[in-house]
């Protein structure tokens, strides 16, 4: 099995953030982001499918804070949120529904937080 090229190796952790899945040139797919090297096709970047989106953010917020959302105290949650909404976690459709059930608070609390998030800005 051949060495994985540098660039991909390098680029690892980013696709990891972002869930997305490193390709080898034979691999890459149209709707890879392709990625070249000295001119030449080494890879590419495979993004990940957006309904997946929400549950992976959660995760990495969840992974940065060391508990999960319901365990969370109150100014962590808004830190949760506030982190989720950086990330455009909430550009997703029902996601104030999701992050309200898996944090265990109201939609009222999630909207709170967005504003309280908006005024300090």
């Amino acid at each position: 099995m051949a060495a994985r090229h540098p660039l991909l190796r390098a680029l690892e952790p980013v696709a990891d953030r972002l869930g997305a899945e490193l390709v080898t040139a034979r691999r890459v797919i149209e709707s890879d982001i392709p990625l070249h090297w000295d001119g030449e096709l080494v890879g590419g970047l495979r993004l990940p499918d957006l309904q997946d989106a929400l549950p992976r953010l959660i995760e990495q917020v969840e992974r940065e804070l060391g508990a999960s959302l319901r365990e969370l105290s109150r100014t962590d949650k808004q830190e949760a949120v506030r982190r989720l909404a950086d990330r455009g976690a909430f550009q997703l459709r029902k996601s104030i529904d999701e992050v309200a059930d898996s944090m265990r608070v109201s939609r009222i609390t999630i909207y709170n937080y967005l504003n309280a998030i908006r005024e300090s800005a």
